[in-house]
């Protein structure tokens, strides 16, 4: 017995495991692993949290906030601005259009990688947002179901949830409710 109580203290006695700390030579431990992982990343989120909890938006900002919600609405307001002006009066109208036709091509190519490049961002930011919105939605869809399962089980066909038992009084007042006097007075009422 004694030396079968020193192999096995030799490999795992003095508190530690030797075949564990072997192996963990060759591979990751994955607790250690996620323990790191979960650590980085609440001090990340902590970091960003201190960044942002003395911001405060300065009337520049806000200024900024309106400049940058003008473009798409003035852009479909002016389209539909040509339309009018193109019924209102068309030789007005015709003349801009010679104007703008006027417009050298490399212009235009400037001008839809302005344009591109400004929706483009848009696009990604409210993606982006869309997606981490989607993510929140559907993070909650297991509770969804679980609550959804416990009112199926709650509803008027489960076996024996609202079950009388011998009871034939019970049953009778389950499957004949009372008189109602009230009822049977408005029923009076409206049929005479």
């Amino acid at each position: 017995m004694g030396m079968i109580d020193t192999l096995l203290g030799l490999l795992f006695g003095n508190g530690r495991n030797m075949v564990r700390d072997t192996a963990e030579v060759f591979r990751e431990n994955a607790e250690a692993g996620a323990v790191r992982g979960a650590r980085i990343q609440t001090d990340a989120l902590a970091q960003f949290a201190a960044e942002f909890a003395g911001a405060r938006k300065t009337r520049f900002d806000m200024v900024m906030d309106g400049i940058n919600r003008l473009p798409r609405p003035a852009m479909a307001l002016g389209t539909l601005g040509l339309f009018v002006a193109a019924m209102a009066d068309p030789i007005w109208f015709a003349a801009r259009m010679q104007g703008i036709a006027l417009v050298p091509e490399p212009l235009w190519w400037l001008l839809g990688v302005v344009v591109s490049f400004y929706f483009g961002a848009r696009h990604q930011a409210k993606a982006q947002t869309l997606q981490r919105d989607l993510a929140a939605t559907l993070a909650g869809a297991p509770q969804v179901v679980a609550n959804i399962e416990g009112l199926r089980r709650l509803g008027a066909r489960t076996p024996g949830q609202a079950d009388p038992g011998p009871d034939a009084a019970a049953t009778l007042a389950a499957t004949h409710p009372a008189e109602n006097p009230a009822l049977e007075e408005w029923r009076r009422l409206r049929a005479g």
